[in-house]
């Protein structure tokens, strides 16, 4: 990952930086990882994030639809 700096504003180019660490869910990964995830705990997530992601696209698709 690279961030420009323009015009020696490190404070907007930190400021993008974490907002694309953010979109590309870093945070929430390293959140995650932090305690041992039980192979179990780990296929449950995997199953509820999958039907989430389902859900989502599924809103969109009729969005597009009409």
């Amino acid at each position: 990952m690279e961030t420009k700096v323009y015009s020696n504003d490190v404070e907007k180019a930190l400021k993008v930086f974490k907002r694309q660490l953010q979109k590309e869910g870093l945070f929430r990964e390293i959140r995650r990882r932090k305690f041992y995830e039980k192979p179990s705990e780990k296929k449950k997530r995997k199953q509820r994030e999958a039907k989430q992601k389902r859900a989502k696209a599924r809103k969109f698709s009729r969005r597009n639809d009409n």
